[in-house]
This record gives C-alpha cells, structure tokens and sequence, in this order.
C-alpha cells in the first residue's frame, strides 16, 4: 500500500500541474497533452503521480539527482 503522505503528497502535486496546464493552455510536456485529451483530470493526475512516483524511485535505487529533461536534451 505505502505510506498515504508520500501518495497523498504525489497526487496533490500532479493536480496542481494539471490545473497550471489546464489553465495556461496545452502543456509542454506531450504525454500529458495526450493523457488530457484521453482521461478526465482526475485520471490523469493519478498518473502522472505514478510516473513521478517511479521517476524518484529510479533516482534513490541508483543514487542519482535530478536531471531537468530540458537541459539534459540540450
């Protein structure tokens, strides 16, 4: 199950993405275009805190800091 204020923590911060994106218009980031045209938001928001959940697990299994996807492709 895990613990409910990591989960509760990564839901909060998934909507509040989604509330900016849907606010501002499409977001930058395509996966989340595609999950919002597909899912209601509160779908979506559970996803996207599962694969933010999965990308801090990678990060403390193999020790590593974070890598903004921006400057990484550049």
């Amino acid at each position: 199950m895990g613990q409910r204020d990591i989960r509760r923590l990564l839901v909060t911060g998934a909507m509040a993405v989604i509330r900016w994106a849907l606010r501002r218009g499409a977001p930058r980031n395509p996966w989340l275009a595609r999950m919002l045209e597909r899912k209601p938001p509160m779908v979506a928001a559970f996803a996207l805190a599962n694969k933010m959940a999965r990308g801090i697990w990678a990060m403390l299994t193999r020790g590593e800091d974070y890598r903004d996807p921006v400057m990484v492709s550049a």
